[in-house]
């Protein structure tokens, strides 16, 4: 007896292919519970008439009812796509949503068939349905990674193999990144339409219009596990074969520049990632306040090492509630100097770091910002003390670097809580201790013998006193206290302002002062300490690797005529080298 209930669905689908109807066809192979009572009826006769037996006699049915391509596609585009329906039924049929682990497997399977069939002929009716399938694989996916009592025997088992593959260890998250990467390879690689991929409407052409939507859902899932090398092949592969990223909807544009420009914040292009980040904050809707927010947070990070700090009008933004307390701090010791209150603020210790640590934004300001730190001190000194010269004598502008090095003895001191003579003892706390009175390497010591934790240790051991654990160790030389600021410190941090065009000026190794050059028209401020931004942008050219911005040249693989890495130009007609022109 033939299952009515797959039957009269086997019809429909049949239907929608001659229609071309991607988007009904994604509403009807629907896998997400609760599922409609309809959907529990073909559940029932796909478990009585087709069990796990009888894969051949379900494929029978699906071919009977699937119609043969237009067009002249070759069999083996159909028969991808009943394979897809085999597994589509099959996964309703034995799913055990009790069991995530599993579930996601044979989702991950039933993704990879349905990719299959994204090469067909129907590849742009089955692209709707690629997609739907691909978000539930990625919540899946970091749902169960959130769940670490779930796969934790998939870790034990990845952790307990050789050497060698576990240096390849692949990830659950990341398996599924790399299934909906095929989907996205198969978009970016679609070669029906003009050349350029766009249509006589200026639109994506073909499943060019899946770019975006797959590969923002492979960069989500890499930037999860943290694989950014995997994410910078994405950023390459469109950079070289994307149409421009302006023809596409907003929710797509806004997404990957979000994380095209986490990808260059992670990597220390922070102007380039500024770029990127402002686009995608512009162009985000303003009732979106979640994705805003998420936005805000590295455009801000982005903008304060570049030097550019946000007004107070940014603050009282809906979207920025809370991130003043956050980052007002920060800015107001760059602004005057306070090597002290900028480390405080940024201390693994303080209570706020924390939160800097999970953005993953914490490394980049204590390290980047630290020389805006210095460069304002520098300054500050300078017009607290600083010679402002006599321009009918020749004579510059000058620092005295001993003023600074005072300050940033005072400074670093406070920083690390020594006393005023500190400077006559073995270091912090005779060398062994930091700020908060613990020795630098505690946990490979024994305690002190009158500590109740001595009573633990064993007699031989105990002997040893308060020492290090390891025997190997115990000549070692205790770490020598924090190194507060010399004169070669100073005038090797202020050679690298004046490299790094911060500075404008020279050193006087033997007199110990800076000298400021060209002030005799301009003041000696404007000239000694440019503004940190307008030095780093008037260096930047605006090109941002992996936004596709321009429509290519009709010879050339990108940037629209102009030359650089990746680019293709055609030889064709070009005369041999030496040969007189025509």
């Amino acid at each position: 007896m033939s299952p009515p209930t797959i039957d009269k669905f086997l019809g429909e689908i049949a239907r929608i292919l001659r229609e071309k109807n991607g988007a009904e066809l994604q509403y009807v192979l629907v896998l997400e519970p609760p599922l409609p009572p309809l959907y529990g009826q073909i559940v029932a006769e796909a478990r009585q008439v087709y069990p796990a037996s009888s894969l051949k006699a379900l494929e029978n049915k699906c071919i009977s009812f699937i119609p043969e391509y237009e067009e002249g596609e070759d069999a083996g585009s159909r028969a991808s796509f009943i394979s897809f329906l085999v597994k589509y039924f099959s996964f309703l049929r034995d799913v055990n949503v009790e069991n995530l682990v599993e579930t996601h497997e044979m989702l991950k399977a039933l993704l990879n068939q349905c990719i299959l069939a994204l090469s067909s002929s129907i590849g742009l009716v089955v692209l709707p349905t690629v997609v739907s399938l691909s978000r539930t694989l990625a919540r899946l996916s970091i749902g169960l990674d959130k769940r670490p009592d779930l796969i934790e025997h998939l870790t034990r088992r990845e952790s307990m193999a050789g050497t060698e593959e576990a240096a390849e260890r692949v990830t659950l998250v990341e398996s599924s990144a790399n299934v909906i990467r095929e989907a996205f390879k198969k978009c970016l690689s679609e070669r029906s339409g003009n050349a350029s991929g766009i249509d006589n409407n200026g639109r994506p052409e073909g499943r060019r219009i899946g770019i975006y939507l797959t590969a923002n859902l492979c960069l989500k899932l890499f930037f999860h596990c943290r694989k950014l090398r995997s994410a910078e092949q994405i950023f390459g592969n469109i950079y070289q074969q994307s149409p421009p990223l302006d023809l596409f909807p907003a929710s797509q544009r806004v997404t990957f520049l979000y994380y095209l420009g986490r990808y260059l914040f992670a990597n220390s292009h922070f102007y380039r990632a500024q770029l990127a980040l402002q686009a995608a904050y512009d162009q985000c809707h303003t009732q979106c306040l979640n994705q805003r927010r998420t936005i805000l947070v590295y455009l801000i990070a982005s903008n304060i090492i570049l030097g550019r700090f946000p007004s107070s009008q940014i603050y009282q933004r809906p979207e920025a509630a809370g991130l003043g307390e956050k980052f007002q701090p920060i800015c107001r010791a760059i602004a005057k100097g306070d090597l002290a209150s900028f480390r405080h603020h940024l201390d693994l210790d303080n209570d706020k770091s924390e939160w800097f640590l999970r953005k993953r934004i914490l490394l980049q300001l204590s390290n980047r910002c630290e020389v805006l730190v210095w460069r304002s001190l520098a300054r500050r000194t300078f017009m607290l003390s600083g010679s402002q010269g006599d321009a009918s004598n020749k004579r510059a502008p000058t620092l005295a670097l001993q003023d600074l090095l005072t300050l940033a003895v005072f400074l670093e001191k406070r920083a690390l809580s020594v006393s005023e003579d500190a400077s006559t003892t073995n270091g912090v706390t005779n060398g062994h201790t930091n700020s908060h009175g613990v020795h630098t390497n505690s946990i490979f010591m024994f305690p002190n013998t009158s500590s109740p934790l001595s009573r633990t240790i064993n007699a031989k051991d105990q002997a040893l006193g308060y020492g290090y654990m390891d025997l190997d160790l115990l000549d070692v030389v205790d770490p020598s206290p924090p190194l507060l600021p010399t004169m070669e410190i100073i005038e090797s941090i202020m050679a690298s302002l004046i490299e790094q065009d911060l500075l404008h000026g020279f050193i006087s190794h033997s007199s110990h002062r800076f000298a400021i050059t060209g002030a005799k028209t301009v003041g000696a401020l404007q000239v000694g300490f440019p503004r940190v931004w307008d030095v780093i942008s008037g260096r930047a050219d605006g090109e941002v690797p992996g936004w596709v911005r321009e429509k290519k040249g009709p010879n050339l693989g990108l940037g629209g005529g102009k030359f650089g890495p990746g680019m293709v130009v055609n030889l064709s007609g070009a005369r041999p080298a030496g040969a007189a022109p025509e």
